[in-house]
């Protein structure tokens, strides 16, 4: 009898499960579904880091323009264009512009590109906590790394129930490393111009060339 109490005990809980991880799937591809059905996505953001073991603590402000896999973004002093195929790092401070292919080797990095849709490939799902903020409902869905060698411990996804809109990310490494990304403005289908996500040399003369492919 305790054999079947526990089975059954069980089965319940991998039900549940299951439902649960049913119910995160559909609302992340109804956020994916949203994001797709956009020309482009014009986000100014929020970047905190932090490690309380190193007395890390470092916030700051950016901004970035997507357009399919395209995109530019602006952050701690330095501008990113991908075009597409090749990624140009413009440092104005080091008066320096790096040149290479896009960084898709190391599948942890989460890209301005990835960032609406990183979450399809490579996790387990599960429904987390509900947030009011600001009058806004935030649903957060719990993303858990299938790589076990992965370096992230998990991903907190908090979506705007109503818009199905991202609000924030929060990505907890296994290092202690905590990363939120809160979106301060999210606007779609802005006029932008056509060599947004072309890179000019003749802005940066003088500027040291730094190819590495």
């Amino acid at each position: 009898m305790k054999k079947l109490f526990v089975l059954a005990i069980v089965l319940l809980s991998f039900s549940t499960y299951a439902q649960d991880a049913e119910k995160a799937k559909t609302l992340l591809n109804e956020v994916n579904a949203k994001v797709k059905g956009y020309n482009n996505i014009s986000i100014d953001f929020k970047y905190v880091l932090k490690n309380t073991t190193e007395n890390i603590n470092q916030e700051t402000r950016g901004d970035v323009i997507i357009e399919g896999e395209k995109y530019l973004l602006n952050i701690l002093g330095v501008t990113r264009i991908f075009d597409g195929k090749t990624l140009y790092t413009i440092s104005p401070e080091d008066e320096e512009v790096t040149i290479s292919k896009n960084n898709t080797e190391d599948e942890n990095t989460i890209t301005p590109s990835k960032m609406l849709s990183f979450y399809q490939n490579g996790y387990n799902y599960a429904m987390d906590i509900v947030q009011n903020i600001n009058g806004r409902k935030i649903q957060y869905v719990k993303l858990t790394p299938i790589d076990s060698n992965s370096e992230i411990k998990q991903v907190l996804l908090g979506i705007d129930a109503q818009t199905k809109h991202i609000y924030n990310l929060i990505e907890i490494g296994k290092n202690g490393t905590q990363t939120t990304l809160t979106v301060n403005s999210f606007k779609t289908n802005e006029p932008i111009s056509k060599t947004l996500f072309t890179f000019d040399a003749n802005k940066y003369k003088g500027y040291y060339i730094n190819k590495l492919d």
